[in-house]
């Protein structure tokens, strides 16, 4: 009697994604070339649409992105940046230095002027923060309090865009799923298909018409998920000051990350 073969077992992969390639090959690139020797700033990104090499100041995140066209050779990448290694770090250094959350140190928040004024004292059980119109006044038991005061800046400004958004909801009469308030640094709000909202903490430090402007920009996208010209008609009817805030945030708008490092 013939014996029964046994089944076969799929093992069928799914192919691996232009974008997850491009990463496979940018990471071999980094492996293969000493790109950080150049500068600890430098990032590389492989880009199956650039047509040449560039390098582009990312002030957000304080680094310098090298892109590289996708047929391009990394040595000829590696050889063009070691060519660009006095610019990279010039730039560098030309970005506005970090500004930390220490004793004396002077915030622009919520649209005004306040001073970061720190007591210490190693009897206190917690960290405690009161912010009045011209003062962040923090006292507690640590040697570093950075991370608490940002950490109440962060809670200040979720409270602030949540109060924004849903008032600027109602008005189109839209709902707001869920609202986010996160450390990002590509965008500084975002808007999905099914109504949640994000923003950066750090657009509290952004003066008031820019902070209004970005709410309004997501807050509009809750009609439309587009930048039509309906969408703008939108986006500008939500807004204090539209054009003012617009114009700050493309200009200055890069100079919040400099906040709480």
């Amino acid at each position: 009697m013939k014996k029964a073969s046994k089944p076969l077992l799929s093992s069928k992969l799914s192919a691996p994604s232009s974008k997850d390639l491009l990463e496979e090959r940018r990471e071999k690139a980094q492996n293969r070339y000493p790109f950080h020797e150049i500068s600890p700033h430098l990032d590389i990104k492989i880009s199956p649409r650039a047509r040449r090499m560039a390098l582009r100041v990312e002030t957000k995140n304080r680094t310098v992105k090298l892109v590289i066209p996708k047929r391009a050779s990394i040595r000829s990448a590696y050889e063009f940046a070691l060519k660009n290694a006095e610019w990279i770090q010039q730039s560098i250094d030309e970005l506005p230095k970090p500004i930390e959350f220490t004793h004396g140190t002077e915030l622009p928040v919520l649209g005004k002027m306040r001073i970061i004024d720190i007591s210490y004292d190693p009897s206190a059980k917690v960290t405690d923060i009161e912010m009045t119109d011209d003062i962040i006044r923090v006292i507690t038991n640590k040697k570093e309090a950075g991370s608490r005061i940002r950490r109440y800046l962060i809670d200040v400004a979720k409270k602030e865009l949540t109060s924004m958004a849903h008032e600027k909801a109602e008005r189109i009469d839209k709902d707001i799923k869920k609202i986010d308030v996160k450390d990002t640094t590509s965008r500084w709000g975002s808007c999905s298909h099914d109504g949640k909202l994000s923003f950066s903490w750090r657009l509290i430090f952004a003066p008031s018409d820019a902070m209004d402007y970005v709410v309004a920009h997501e807050v509009a996208h809750l009609s439309h998920l587009d930048h039509s010209p309906a969408f703008w008609k939108v986006c500008e009817a939500l807004s204090e000051r539209y054009t003012k805030g617009k114009r700050w945030m493309r200009d200055n708008g890069g100079d919040l990350m400099r906040y709480g490092g």
